[in-house]
C-alpha cells in the first residue's frame, strides 16, 4: 500500500453540482428525539405528508410543474390505510410518513390522470419530482424495504415489532433491538494522466461505460476498498485516493462513496465475471461521451448517477 502522502499528488477536485444527482438532496428534518416516545401518527395529523408505495413503486401526484411524491392523507384514502406506516421526521415543519400498499394497489392510481406510479429509478432519471424531494423518497423506500425483509429476529428467529416510528424493530422474545442498515459502496474514477478508466457490465444499456464500484468489506477503509476493487476487477494498482462526494442509493439501501484514484500503471487484466469490458478513455473522449457525440455511440450514465458527476469533474478539469 502507498502512504497517505500520495493523496497530495492528485489534482484538486472541482466543485461538483448536486443539482441533478439523484437522491442527494432532502427536505427531511430528522427528529431522532421524537422517536423515543409516542410518535405522531398519520391519523392524528391531517396536515401530514405521505410517501406512498405500491410494492416498491412510489405514487406521485401530478402538479402544474411536474409531480410530487409528498402526498396527503386524502390522496391515499382510496386505497385504505398503508401498512406499515413509518414516521420519517418532518418536511416544512409538518410530520412526514412513509406507507406501503400491496403492489396491485397501483391499479387504483394508474387510471387517474391526477397521479403517476413510477419506478424510483425512473423518477430520478426523469427528474419527475423536485430534487429536494428525492432524498425523502430515498429514505422512505430504503426504510420500507428494510421492514419488508426484517420481520423476524436474526438472533432467535421470532417475530419482531416496529418501534421508534419505524427506525427500529424490537424482538419481544429475546429483547434484541434491530436497526436499519446502510451498505457502503465505493465508486471510483481511476485516472492516469489525461486518461480515465471506465468499464461496463453486461447488464448495462448498450454503449454505456461507467466507473468501477464495489462494496466495502468489514474492517476495510474506503481507500483500501478502492484499491482492492480496482485491482480485482481490472488488474490496476491504485496509489492515491481522494474522496469527492456521496449519493444515497435506495436499491435497496446503499451509500455510494465517490472517489478518485491514481493509477500506478495502465495494463488491464479484466475479471470477465464482473466486467464485459473496460478501457482507458482520454479526456476528449470522455467529453464526447458526456455530450452523447462519441463516434462509436459510447456514453456515460445519466446525470442523476454519481458516476456521471465523477466523470464530469475529470472532463472539466
Amino acid at each position: 500500500m502507498r502512504s497517505h502522502a500520495l493523496t497530495a499528488s492528485l489534482p484538486a477536485s472541482l466543485p461538483v453540482s448536486r443539482d441533478r444527482l439523484g437522491y442527494a438532496q432532502s427536505l427531511l428534518e430528522r427528529h431522532s428525539a421524537e422517536r423515543s416516545g409516542p410518535t405522531p401518527t398519520l391519523a392524528d395529523t391531517p396536515d401530514a405528508s405521505l410517501l406512498l408505495f405500491c410494492g416498491d413503486v412510489p405514487v406521485l401526484r401530478v402538479t402544474e410543474g411536474g409531480a410530487t411524491c409528498l402526498l396527503t392523507r386524502e390522496d391515499a384514502a382510496r386505497a385504505g390505510p398503508p401498512s406499515p406506516e413509518l414516521f420519517l421526521g418532518r418536511v416544512g415543519g409538518r410530520p412526514a410518513f412513509a406507507g406501503a400498499l400491496p403492489a396491485d394497489a397501483a391499479a387504483l392510481f394508474t387510471g387517474d390522470p391526477a397521479y403517476r406510479v413510477l419506478d424510483a429509478r425512473a423518477v430520478a432519471v426523469e427528474g419527475a419530482v423536485p430534487a429536494p424531494e428525492m432524498g425523502v423518497l430515498a429514505t422512505a423506500k430504503s426504510l420500507l424495504g428494510w421492514h419488508a425483509r426484517h420481520g423476524f429476529c436474526a438472533n432467535c428467529g421470532n417475530p419482531t415489532a416496529l418501534s421508534c416510528g419505524g427506525f427500529r424493530r424490537d424482538c419481544g422474545s429475546c429483547g434484541t433491538e434491530h436497526f436499519p442498515r446502510t451498505d457502503p459502496v465505493v465508486i471510483m474514477l481511476v485516472t492516469e494522466g489525461d486518461r480515465c478508466l471506465l468499464g461496463r457490465q453486461a447488464r448495462f444499456a448498450p454503449g454505456v461505460y461507467s466507473c468501477l464500484a464495489g462494496f466495502l468489506e468489514p474492517g476495510e477503509t474506503i481507500e483500501d476498498a478502492v484499491r482492492r476493487e480496482t485491482f480485482e476487477e481490472a488488474g490496476v494498482r491504485v496509489g492515491a485516493v481522494r474522496y469527492h462526494l456521496s449519493q444515497p442509493w435506495p436499491f435497496p439501501s446503499s451509500l455510494m462513496i465517490g472517489c478518485e484514484g491514481e493509477a500506478l500503471g495502465d495494463a488491464l487484466v479484466l475479471d470477465r465475471t464482473e466486467l464485459e469490458d473496460a478501457r482507458w478513455f482520454t479526456r476528449a473522449e470522455v467529453r464526447q461521451m458526456l455530450e452523447r457525440r462519441h463516434p462509436d455511440g459510447l456514453m456515460t450514465p445519466p446525470p442523476m448517477a454519481i458516476a456521471n458527476a465523477l466523470v464530469r469533474t475529470f472532463a472539466d478539469r
